[in-house]
């Protein structure tokens, strides 16, 4: 790493993920296939995998330094909303969990407000990066998204701020921690609760109305790297306690090329459209590979 960035044109990630525990440059070697190995075992337990300390001490200080001067960019938005981020349904019961509203507000630093430059954008790009995130989810390969919003995303708590129960758009979706709040921001989820084939909506209810039986936890530390299920795990962040703001940077990737996510979605999470979301409202929207609600 040269002063707090990385060269992406270099074939290494040296200084910026531990090597030495972390082999992401030699995934071919014995601790190589080891590390994937017990990464897929634990994504298939419970469809949630972190990787702590992922990043070294000496870079924690540079990172945690580029999502603060990130931050002030960040879109908040207060509203309420259902597990689906989608309108409620008439034709439904007050108790099911369509109808089912919690106060979000929190801040996303949108994926065109980081540039090229910064650390989080080039290990976003690095191909033995990707290489190992899509050898953890056993794909062949991942692609970058296609949204200029949604890519890459510096997610901002304050004090107050949560992420109630919801479900991610993409099937996995990756994250670093790179700042800690004084309290609270804790990220609770109750892995795969549903499926391509299902909503289970008894079992959402159940855990809308406290059902904490298969309930986990995770508290995060800085520079912990986690791999997720988010698409088909119930989720959520609790609110933030203190001065301290929570920043969690998203790295978002798909099974295809050229993912746009909905222009709906864009709005209510960044306060606005690209243009390519625009498009997607005149031309209609690209079907999905599943038919569950977001």
């Amino acid at each position: 790493m040269s002063g707090s960035v990385i060269d992406a044109s270099a074939n290494t990630l040296e200084g910026l993920v531990d090597l030495d525990r972390f082999p992401l440059h030699d995934l071919a070697s014995a601790q190589g296939r080891q590390l994937v190995e017990a990464c897929r075992a634990q994504l298939a337990d419970d469809g949630c995998v972190v990787l702590e300390r992922f990043v070294p001490e000496a870079a924690l200080a540079p990172l945690e330094k580029e999502t603060e001067r990130l931050s002030p960019q960040a879109h908040y938005n207060r509203n309420e909303t259902n597990p689906y981020n989608s309108d409620g349904d008439t034709s439904l019961p007050a108790s099911h969990p369509k109808n089912r509203f919690d106060d979000r507000t929190n801040g996303f630093v949108a994926g065109d407000r980081i540039d090229d430059r910064t650390i989080i954008r080039q290990l976003y790009r690095h191909p033995q990066f990707q290489r190992f995130i899509a050898s953890v989810v056993g794909m062949e390969t991942i692609h970058e998204y296609a949204d200029p919003l949604a890519d890459l995303v510096v997610n901002v708590l304050r004090e107050g701020c949560q992420h109630p129960w919801h479900y991610d758009t993409n099937e996995f979706i990756v994250t670093l921690m790179t700042r800690k709040p004084q309290a609270g921001g804790r990220f609770e989820y109750v892995p795969g609760i549903r499926s391509p084939e299902g909503e289970n909506f008894e079992a959402v209810e159940a855990v809308l109305d406290g059902d904490t039986r298969e309930l986990k936890s995770r508290d995060l530390q800085l520079g912990d790297l986690q791999v997720f299920f988010g698409r088909y795990s119930l989720h959520r962040v609790t609110p933030v306690v203190g001065e301290r703001e929570r920043h969690t940077v998203i790295f978002a990737y798909a099974k295809e090329p050229g993912f746009v996510g909905r222009p709906e979605r864009a709005r209510r999470i960044f306060g606005r459209m690209a243009p390519i979301h625009e498009r997607m409202l005149r031309e209609g929207e690209a079907r999905r590979s599943d038919t569950l609600a977001d």
